[in-house]
C-alpha cells in the first residue's frame, strides 16, 4: 500500500492548504463530506479517481481536483510495483465568519424650505448706514 509522504497529518495539511471552496457551495451554504476512491500506480501517481458519494454544487469536482494533485511514494509488494486502490473523504465546512460587521450611512440634514417672498406688486428698499 503506498504511503503519502509525511503520513496522514501531511495529507490533511495538503487538503486544507489546497482546498478551494466552490462559489456555488458558498452561496447555497452547502457543507458535508465527499467520498472519493482512487487508484495509485506503481510510481505513486493517481491514475483514476471517482466520487462514490458526493454533495454537489462543485464540491465533487473540487475533491477530484485535489485527489488528482496527490503524489504518493512508490507502491511495492514483495519487490514488485503494484497499483493500489485508496478510499478517502474530504470534508467541506463553511468558513467561520470572524465577527459582526456593521455599516451605516449618515443622512444629510435637510434644510428647511426657504420662505417665498410675498407676491406683491410694489418694490421696497432697505438702506443700512
Amino acid at each position: 500500500m503506498p504511503e503519502y509522504p509525511g503520513g496522514k497529518k501531511a495529507f490533511r495539511e495538503f487538503i486544507h492548504k489546497n482546498l478551494q471552496y466552490p462559489a456555488s457551495a458558498l452561496e447555497n451554504k452547502i457543507e458535508g463530506r465527499v467520498y472519493v476512491r482512487f487508484r495509485v500506480d506503481g510510481n505513486g501517481r493517481v491514475v483514476f479517481a471517482e466520487v462514490t458519494h458526493g454533495i454537489g454544487h462543485g464540491c465533487d469536482e473540487e475533491a477530484l481536483r485535489l485527489v488528482n494533485m496527490l503524489k504518493y511514494g512508490k507502491a511495492k509488494n514483495r519487490g514488485l510495483r503494484v497499483t493500489a486502490t485508496i478510499r478517502t473523504q474530504i470534508a467541506f465546512k463553511l468558513p467561520v465568519q470572524s465577527g459582526i460587521s456593521y455599516s451605516y450611512t449618515k443622512k444629510a440634514k435637510e434644510e428647511p424650505p426657504q420662505p417665498k417672498p410675498p407676491a406683491s406688486t410694489g418694490y421696497g428698499y432697505t438702506i443700512n448706514f
